[in-house]
């Protein structure tokens, strides 16, 4: 039996308040000082006009007492600079203290990165269990502010870990939960990070083939460089002759020798290393943190090379770029031909991609890992009360006390307790419409995702086995796909099947089971469908609203067991507590309905 780590309870409201406070106090600061300076440098740069007149115009003071108003505006300037940025840095920290409370509050939706990219129907669970979209677990999860730890966060929701892994999860994020300054850094770095820095095409740069020149070329360009300068010095000063072509007419055949794969540098770095800035500063701040547990301490180390951090491998390569990109400005563009410029930044670029490109991938991965869990370390700060879920090897099992969903709000989130494994290995949950059997469902596979990803989860307590969730909740038909409803939900449990005959047990959560057939094959089907499932070893949930099936727990007993949800009358509207009981629902409420919202019934 393995235990997790065991979370400290904290005020994640009254933390969040308090630097939001902060922040809005250090931003009015800032707003202050900017209209100061602003003031400031209108004043000083009149003083120059008037300076500047009085020495060209009449005279009066010397032309040289012009420099000291001239350097007082450029100091304001320069300053003025700095408080803007300061501006920016605090107001940005505001937004994300208020986010923070936001999600505290309930109203995250529609604010964060919903993840759409990340959006697969074709996934055992991923559309059923809304991890994905506006209002989902991913937008409520994400504070990641890079495209490497967004699709980090994604594949940990999408495909549980290993045993060894997840709690090497849980210790990581105990050891982050607290870590706020530095989850506040993150979020700050960069006004928008998630738009700049390509994961994939930087890591396919790095691991790319460079373009081999001729050894000789490296030192014979910046010969060539101090030749050619060399004659336009002798002839500034001797006058034009002749023989001063040669030097330009060897630079011309040396560029036109190396051309093609001077180009094919320049093509191949543009796009890919984009914003390097952003991803060097990311770098920056991760390196200068220290770590305890031992997947941090992993991670913290991949971040170098050679004992040279990669932030400022990454800085070097960036510098470069800018370099480079110089030879765009209209005026640098005149002289950059002569100095070989192109050719000898790509001589350099390549250089790197010798020695550093196959680590961008360690390099990602890393921030891509680290930044996943600061995210899930920033929702188990902000849920005390949730708990690291308890992973247990051997007999498979999914026992929880007071399972909630994570997504619907503390107040309204009816809570209930389940336990799966032994000789229960299936429950037939019957009730009417709206009663909550899909969102137990919903909720049994979200905190399943949750917690095979390693993060906190809403219960009071789980307890689970290596599982692998498999979900028919959400299914629709496809006039694209020419694909009936009842044909894509036994699509669906088709793949159920092949998931049971895996490695690991499938956690199964099927919503009205064969809704679309007639009462009869249905019965017959349903029964086949869960005996298949449990002899195959899975384990699950099944819902339905039509009690004919709730027999087939007496046909498959004592692995199946019936429980429901009730619904009450009261006054002429329905209402539910969406508590959890055993045995069969025994009334429907589809005619009080109808009635409630004025269909003649």
């Amino acid at each position: 039996m393995m235990e997790p780590p065991r979370l400290r309870p904290e005020d994640p409201h009254r933390a969040y308040a308090d630097r939001l406070l902060m922040r809005r106090e250090e931003l009015a600061w800032q707003d202050r000082l900017h209209r100061k300076v602003w003031v400031a440098r209108r004043i000083v740069g009149l003083a120059v006009i008037l300076v500047a007149w009085l020495a060209m115009g009449p005279n009066v003071v010397d032309f040289w007492s012009v420099l000291v108003p001239i350097v007082v505006y450029a100091s304001l300037v320069i300053y003025h600079g700095k408080v803007q940025r300061a501006r920016r840095h605090y107001g940005r920290a505001v937004g994300f203290y208020e986010k923070g409370l936001a999600r505290l509050n309930d109203q995250w939706m529609g604010q964060g990165e919903p993840g759409e990219r990340f959006r697969d129907g074709a996934h055992p669970y991923a559309e059923d269990l809304d991890l994905f979209g506006a209002g989902s677990l991913f937008e409520l999860l994400c504070t990641a502010r890079t495209r490497m730890g967004e699709s980090t966060l994604a594949s940990w929701l999408l495909a549980p870990a290993p045993t060894s892994a997840i709690l090497a999860r849980q210790a990581a994020i105990e050891e982050l939960r607290t870590r706020l300054d530095l989850r506040e850094d993150l979020a700050l770095i960069g006004a928008e990070i998630r738009s700049g820095v390509h994961p994939k095409e930087l890591e396919a740069w790095g691991e790319g083939s460079p373009a081999r020149f001729p050894k000789p070329a490296r030192l014979i360009a910046p010969v060539l460089v101090l030749c050619v300068a060399a004659a336009f010095s002798f002839w500034y000063v001797r006058g034009f002759q002749l023989w001063l072509l040669i030097p330009l007419l060897l630079e011309g055949i040396f560029t036109l020798r190396l051309r093609d794969r001077v180009q094919r540098v320049l093509t191949e770095v543009e796009k890919p290393t984009h914003d390097l800035d952003l991803l060097s500063k990311v770098l920056g701040r991760l390196e200068r943190e220290r770590f305890s547990a031992p997947r941090l301490v992993e991670l913290h180390t991949a971040l170098q090379t050679e004992g040279i951090p990669a932030w400022r491998q990454i800085v070097r390569l960036d510098r470069m770029i800018q370099w480079l990109d110089s030879h765009h400005n209209p005026l640098f563009a005149v002289i950059a031909p002569f100095l070989l410029w192109s050719e000898q930044f790509a001589f350099a670029i390549e250089r790197w991609r010798r020695s550093n490109g196959p680590n961008i991938k360690r390099w990602i991965a890393a921030v891509g890992e680290i930044e996943t869990l600061s995210a899930l370390a920033g929702y188990a700060f902000e849920h005390p009360a949730d708990p690291f879920p308890e992973l247990v090897e051997g007999a498979a099992c999914f026992e929880a006390e007071g399972l909630g969903h994570p997504l619907i709000p503390e107040a309204l989130c009816a809570r209930n307790d389940l336990s799966l494994g032994g000789s229960t290995r299936a429950l037939v949950v019957s009730g009417s419409n709206m009663s909550g059997k899909s969102t137990l469902l919903r909720a049994i596979g979200t905190n399943g995702a949750l917690a095979f990803a390693g993060a906190t989860v809403r219960a009071r307590q789980l307890r689970l086995s290596p599982l692998t969730v498999g979900a028919s909740i959400r299914i629709q038909d496809s006039l694209q796909a020419h694909s009936s409803r009842f044909y894509a939900e036994i699509t669906r449990l088709r793949l159920l099947m092949d998931l049971a005959s895996g490695p690991r047990t499938l956690l199964f959560l099927i919503d009205e089971l064969l809704n679309g057939t007639n009462s009869h094959d249905r019965q017959i089907g349903a029964e086949a469908m869960l005996r298949g499932l449990l002899d195959r070893g899975a384990m699950g949930l099944i819902t339905t609203h039509d009690l004919a099936l709730a027999r087939i727990a007496d046909a498959l007993a004592p692995r199946v067991e019936n429980v429901h949800f009730e619904d009450h009358l009261e006054e002429g509207k329905m209402s539910f507590d969406y508590r959890m009981r055993a045995g069969v629902v025994t009334k429907s409420n589809a005619i009080a309905l109808m009635r409630s919202v004025g269909l003649d019934v």
